[in-house]
């Protein structure tokens, strides 16, 4: 079973190879979601993110840990 987390960061865009979208959590740590949700691709967006961590999940940018994003919600600042 995978384990399940809460995150709370900002959206990145990185511009490697065609596009990677991610989330950067406040001690730095970078998720790559498997399939960033639309409503979540706004960069420097603050939000908080529930995940599913996927270890078993390799991805051809290799630029954050692998995640299924479960719940989120943008905080306002």
């Amino acid at each position: 079973m995978s384990q399940v987390k809460t995150i709370e960061g900002k959206v990145v865009f990185e511009a490697i190879e065609m596009g990677v979208w991610g989330i950067v959590d406040d001690k730095g740590n970078r998720y790559e979601p498997i399939q960033m949700p639309e409503q979540l691709k706004m960069p420097g967006r603050r939000v908080k993110v529930r995940v599913r961590m996927r270890p078993d999940t390799l991805t051809t940018r290799m630029w954050g840990v692998p995640v299924e994003v479960i719940a989120f919600h943008t905080i306002v600042p």
